[in-house]
């Protein structure tokens, strides 16, 4: 890696887990990182290792956390990148062994178990940091700024679509109906757009929530809508599914004087899935994908203003990261407020369940 001061080595990373998340987003973004050196990566399969030295020769590969941990001495940051049941055992034992942690999302399968692990964060003096990589997307800086320049007015609505179209089912943990695995669509891509609502308008008084298995062979929940109510009087209304033939907008945000509608995915996840990494141009997206403000016409037919895309910027969590080690910065998503989050996606499942509005 280069780039780190002279006298100052990088810190030095231990990544549990190769799967998607590890392997995707993780370790590429670990190693673009200024400051912060890929060290070890966990994984038992013979292939995701040779994948992670292949893709990263200085690497060091082991099979268990426990090999892992027996070097504690000589890492500076673990990330957990594993499976969701595994996430709160091995950050604790991360935090127990003195070391900062950064646990990919869901950090908990409840608040509960979140705070808990804040608490013990915060006796030990240590980091821990949750993976909200969509704070990072294109589509939500764009709003933000929007939200600054007062470019909508005040807020009434605000619709958020993760929706993807898979009609057949891909087994594994994250589509499991064991509630021990802590699958589903709500926990999985319900905790990036409840985190997304949360940051822009606030805690939530009330949650009401549909949530079904709609595929045949399906276990956990692929078809969830989520309205939230939050105590400024904004509405949120949350989709996420694997069964939508036809894709609605990423964004759709109504406000008092304008709207602002924004089609189309963030393409950092595409890009880092073939391959690239963070440099010139990254995070930018094309002209024509970019999103439209106006008051009453149509953006389907080219109306209201264009309002350019801010570009994606997944490379400034790590770097976020890396300055709170080593300089003592925020936190850039604190374990509460992945608990404040939670707290939301419990209300949604019993209001799914029983057919109520959960009030907060």
């Amino acid at each position: 890696m280069t780039g780190t001061p002279p006298g100052n080595p990088p810190l030095r990373v231990g990544l549990v887990g190769y799967g998607l998340a590890g392997s995707v987003f993780h370790a590429p973004l670990i190693a673009a990182t200024e400051g912060l050196a890929l060290d070890t990566v966990v994984t038992s399969n013979p292939e995701r290792q040779q994948q992670a030295r292949t893709e990263f020769p200085d690497v060091r590969t082991v099979a268990t956390p426990d090999e892992l941990f027996d070097r504690a001495g000589e890492l500076d940051l673990v990330v957990v990148a594993s499976p969701n049941k595994t996430h709160v055992p091995l950050a604790t034992r991360a935090l127990e062994a003195g070391l900062p942690v950064v646990v990919d999302k869901p950090v908990a399968g409840t608040a509960a178990e979140a705070r808990t692990l804040a608490a013990l964060a915060e006796e030990r003096g240590l980091l821990l940091s949750v993976f909200q990589n969509r704070r990072w997307d294109n589509d939500f800086l764009t709003l933000r700024r929007l939200l600054a320049e007062d470019a909508l007015g005040e807020v009434w609505r605000f619709e958020s679509r993760f929706e993807r179209w898979r009609p057949k089912p891909k087994g594994g943990w994250r589509e499991s109906g064991d509630p021990a695995e802590i699958g589903g669509l709500l926990y999985d891509l319900g905790s990036h757009v409840v985190d997304q609502a949360l940051v822009l308008f606030g805690p939530v008084t009330q949650v009401y929530a549909e949530s079904v298995v709609r595929r045949a062979g399906a276990e956990a929940d692929d078809d969830t809508f989520l309205a939230l109510t939050h105590a400024n009087g904004v509405r949120s209304h949350l989709y996420v599914s694997s069964t939508a033939a036809q894709l609605g907008p990423r964004f759709r945000v109504l406000g008092s004087t304008a709207g602002y509608v924004k089609h189309g995915l963030d393409p950092q996840e595409a890009a880092l899935r073939e391959g690239k990494r963070p440099g010139p141009g990254w995070g930018e997206e094309d002209e024509s994908l970019w999103g439209r403000v106006g008051s009453g016409e149509s953006p389907l037919t080219g109306g209201g203003q264009v309002a350019p895309t801010v570009a994606g910027d997944y490379p400034a969590y790590y770097a976020a990261v890396a300055r709170a080690l080593r300089e003592g910065g925020p936190n850039p998503v604190d374990a509460l407020e992945a608990a404040a989050a939670l707290d939301v996606l419990e209300a949604a499942r019993r209001s799914a369940r029983d057919g109520v509005v959960v009030s907060q």
